[in-house]
């Protein structure tokens, strides 16, 4: 009975408060009003479906959790003026309020997010408090517990912050416009584009997992959540094909995984990285593309060499769908997403109003075709589906708020950036290997969102101090971010893909780090190399850097699946290796002859291996003239 009530209030607050967002375009709330409202509800929804222990139903513990947290936020709410009176000078109720808010939060996030960020999150409170006891440069003089709960609680710099306000404003309003998608069989379609397209090639169904996941990925925000859309369909599709079930699993794990890096929309980070950085979310999308590409063409490269290898075949006529047909039947689901573009890219709208009227385009491209139109409960299921959805990103906003609090009230950020140019004595490589260690550590067990913001406010700033760009050290912090999805121990969609695939979850871990290599190097190139930024250079100068660094891609994925024509030998191995390396190293020469040089003998060396592969270098050694 309770569990009933529990599901049907949960489903009222959740369609109200996708509709609150709905209507934030047009009569606009002011922001901390709205940051109230979307944590407020958003906590009393979440204690609604997600018991506190998992496979336990909703109990009275939840109701009252629900309710406190509507209190808690409405309080700040209702005395707004009140509190703003008398600032920096709480009153008890203001305390008390502020310690049952950051609890509810941290239970939240235990829930919905999972217990990593909740650690992370009580060490930087406890931080903030025993700062006088800490070592070296990370002591401070410590504050005590008012002075905490104030900033975070009453402040819009803690809780109520910038990444919640960046979730409130159009973030929700993008998990919403995929929630409709998916309502309207628009997934449907990627799916049925992606298996026309790469279904008959060789090892079809693994290029189907990576098509279908760059397409969906952008928009769905998780790599797991991904993983669970797509897999579903691709992974026994790998399997039936031939693949071993870890590397069907791992193929989905790294496809998904880089749904957050393709535009236009990255998994909200675009929009986030716009706000913090004060960057056009143009250049950053357009920043973005050459990268995303680089990554997905490896994964393309690494599935069909193991398709070779393994002489895997692709799937039969009678299973590929013609183009031609998905595109009659469900060609029109595209155009909310072409909407999205065109007013982001061309109009330059800003996100909530693009989101919003993409909201509204696919609900009136989706009536034009009955069986993709939506009734009136399909309506509703996706306002509620888009507001839980949404759930994962508030708690992980909110809670990043604690320790983008923390680190405003306690000077962190400087004394983590010193940290780190210490250990790096002034070396911009060995700066960065530690910033990746860093933001690697910071991102494990945390969502895109999250673990992008936090390695943003510590990381960030170190590359900065040393020169390197902006735009290039905010990729290169939300690109290392992301590497826990994939990597040991914690890598999260790698097990995902792994319980789909009924395969080891560490082997398949560790096979994802063998095809998805280039997402360790992407970042670096992005300092180093920066026409691949789309920065300042001129179109033949990208276009020149991004032939070379492809063709560097192919000789390192060679090595890394250890096959071109045939099973690579040790000397074409480290041939190919030096070849790779010397592609990439000539792009950071200055001096053209040099530059040219290089790059000539490492494509000699390359055409050495291709030749001794396919045998064409035997024939030319034992070639007498007549």
């Amino acid at each position: 009975m309770l569990a009933r009530a529990a599901a049907i209030i949960a489903t009222v607050l959740a369609i109200g408060l996708s509709l609150i967002h709905l209507r934030q375009p047009l009569a606009p709330l002011d922001p901390w009003s709205l940051r109230l409202i979307h944590l407020g509800l958003g906590m009393a929804i979440a204690f609604l479906i997600f018991p506190v222990v998992k496979k336990r139903k909703i109990g009275i513990i939840d109701f009252l959790l629900a309710a406190l947290a509507i209190v808690v936020n409405g309080y700040v709410l209702v005395f707004m003026d009140d509190i703003i009176a008398r600032f920096a000078l709480p009153s008890t109720v203001d305390l008390v309020m502020g310690v049952i808010c950051i609890i509810l939060l941290l239970e939240m996030t235990r829930r919905v997010v999972g217990l990593p960020m909740v650690i992370i999150a009580i060490a930087f409170l406890l931080y903030a408090y025993f700062g006088n006891y800490m070592p070296g440069l990370l002591a401070h003089k410590g504050y005590t517990v008012s002075r905490i709960i104030d900033h975070l609680y009453l402040y819009m710099e803690g809780i109520y912050g910038v990444p919640l306000g960046v979730s409130a404003s159009f973030v929700i309003l993008f998990i919403i416009f995929g929630s409709f998608l998916q309502v309207t069989k628009t997934g449907d379609f990627f799916m049925g584009v992606a298996n026309s397209l790469a279904g008959r090639a060789r090892g079809g169904p693994a290029k189907i997992a990576i098509l279908a996941s760059a397409l969906f990925g952008t928009v769905s925000g998780s790599s797991v959540a991904n993983v669970s859309a797509t897999g579903s369909y691709t992974i026994p599709l790998m399997k039936k094909t031939g693949y071993k079930p870890h590397f069907a699993g791992a193929v989905e794990a790294v496809a998904s995984s880089g749904g957050q890096i393709m535009p236009p929309i990255m998994g909200a980070a675009a929009f986030i990285m716009s706000e913090l950085t004060g960057i056009p979310y143009i250049t950053i999308i357009l920043a973005a593309l050459l990268p995303a590409i680089l990554y997905f063409a490896t994964l393309q490269i690494s599935v069909h060499l193991e398709a070779l290898k393994t002489g895997l075949k692709g799937l039969s006529k009678e299973e590929v769908p013609s183009l031609k047909r998905v595109f009659i039947d469900g060609g029109h689901l595209i155009v909310p997403l072409l909407v999205l573009i065109f007013l982001l890219a061309v109009m330059r709208m800003s996100p909530m109003y693009a989101a919003f009227w993409s909201i509204v385009a696919s609900v009136v491209v989706s009536s034009l075709r009955k069986g993709t139109r939506m009734t009136p409960k399909e309506f509703l299921k996706a306002l509620e589906m888009g507001a839980k959805g949404a759930l994962i990103v508030v708690a992980a906003c909110a809670t990043a708020g604690i320790i983008i609090g923390v680190v405003t009230l306690t000077g962190l950020g400087l004394r983590f950036t010193g940290i780190i140019l210490e250990f790096g004595a002034g070396s911009v490589i060995l700066t960065l290997i530690l910033t990746m260690i860093a933001c690697y550590i910071l991102g494990m067990g945390v969502p895109t969102t999250a673990a992008y913001i936090i390695a943003a406010v510590l990381a960030a700033p170190a590359l900065l101090s040393l020169g390197v760009p902006l735009l290039a050290a905010h990729l290169f912090v939300f690109y290392n971010a992301l590497l826990a999805d994939i990597t040991p121990p914690v890598a999260v969609a790698s097990y995902a893909g792994a319980g789909i695939a009924g395969a080891d979850p560490m082997r398949t871990a560790f096979t994802s780090v063998r095809i998805g290599w280039m997402k360790f190097f992407i970042p670096f190139y992005f300092v180093y190399i920066p026409a691949l930024l789309i920065i300042g250079c001129k179109p033949l100068a990208i276009l020149w850097t991004f032939t070379i660094v492809f063709l560097s891609i192919l000789c390192f994925s060679f090595v890394f699946q250890n096959w071109l024509f045939r099973r690579l030998s040790h000397w074409e191995r480290i041939i190919l290796m030096a070849a790779g390396a010397g592609l990439v190293y000539g792009l950071l020469v200055p001096e053209t002859i040099t530059f040219v040089s290089i790059e000539i003998v490492a494509l000699v060396l390359a055409a050495i291996v291709w030749l001794s592969q396919s045998g064409l270098l035997r024939k030319m050694v034992q070639w007498r003239p007549s």
